[in-house]
């Protein structure tokens, strides 16, 4: 399932994720019964990811001109709760498989946490930022007025019956935000799937309390260093949305196919150490953090705009 994957991003534009994983009783009730179902088939993550990459596919085809999803078969992530007397860093399960879950933690009755694809209100979102841009006029053309119409009805539909007040994943293309690496150090559990000589993904994860006290160390620091650096505004509103979810879920950067071109990748380290030494007034060792990390991820986005 993994090759087909691999081959199946061919292409397409490197898309990379920010997921929030939370316990069921984080859920409305009306919401739980459909996670239990989703996890007690234990279907592989190499599956869903998979289906969905096949899902978007077909909605690009799709007669009739309606590219957005109808949430009749909205996906669900299954991630095991990390285990209670596990040691920070512990290792990382290879694959695209579900980990072991080992013991439940607290909080957590099944030993798992749950991420809903969520894409009939992220499309939405997606669509509304496009018309907000500097593409929108080609964009109305794209996606005429009245799928845009019917879409928010789909968008109203799922709010009324699931009670959606948090969207669970950030996603990114052609390139990974600076700020997404503030949640995550190099000790952090990773799995790295590879398949037929490649990488398909790499997946970080991290517990939303070591996110949380990650990010606002470095809006604290930031803030009195550089506070018109426009990373400063993305790490808030960061925070903003990390502190909308339960306290114990689990962070997971999924750096998606760009890890095939970057991987292994420090750039974790490379944003720690620049705003430890903007913090310190050390802007020799700032500049440098930072042209590392450019070296890196410019050329990755600059295929955004490659022919």
């Amino acid at each position: 399932m993994t090759g087909n994957l691999y081959h199946g991003q061919a292409g397409l534009p490197f898309s990379s994720a920010l997921r929030i994983y939370e316990p069921l009783a984080a859920f409305p009730e009306g919401q739980q019964q459909t996670l239990r179902e989703a996890g007690s088939r234990s279907v592989s993550r190499a599956a869903v990811e998979n289906a969905e990459l096949l899902a978007s596919l077909g909605r690009i085809t799709r007669p009739g001109g309606d590219p957005f999803p109808t949430g009749a078969t909205d996906l669900v992530r299954i991630l095991a709760a990390p285990r209670t007397d596990s040691p920070p860093g512990a290792s990382p399960t290879a694959g695209g498989g579900l980990p072991d879950a080992g013991t439940p933690g607290t909080g957590h009755p099944d030993g798992l946490l749950y991420c809903p694809s969520q894409l009939v209100l992220r499309a939405g979102l997606a669509a509304n930022a496009l018309m907000e841009g500097i593409h929108g006029p080609l964009a109305q053309l794209l996606i005429p007025e009245e799928q845009r119409d019917k879409h928010q009805e789909r968008i109203d539909d799922v709010r009324a019956h699931a009670g959606l007040g948090r969207v669970h994943t950030r996603a990114s293309t052609w390139g990974i935000p600076f700020s997404w690496f503030c949640l995550f150090q190099e000790s952090d559990p990773t799995d790295v799937v590879e398949s037929e000589g490649h990488i398909v993904t790499v997946r970080i994860r991290a517990t939303i309390g070591e996110a949380l006290e990650r990010v606002r160390y470095a809006v604290a620091h930031l803030a009195l260093a550089a506070p018109d650096l426009d990373m400063l505004e993305d790490l808030t509103q960061l925070t903003e949305w990390l502190e909308l979810f339960h306290a114990e879920s689990t962070v997971e950067l999924d750096y998606g196919a760009v890890a095939d071109k970057v991987y292994p990748d420090e750039s974790p380290m490379d944003v720690r150490l620049g705003i430890e030494c903007l913090a310190e007034g050390d802007m020799t060792g700032a500049a440098a953090a930072y042209r590392r990390l450019a070296s890196r991820w410019i050329p990755i986005r600059q295929l955004a705009r490659a022919s």
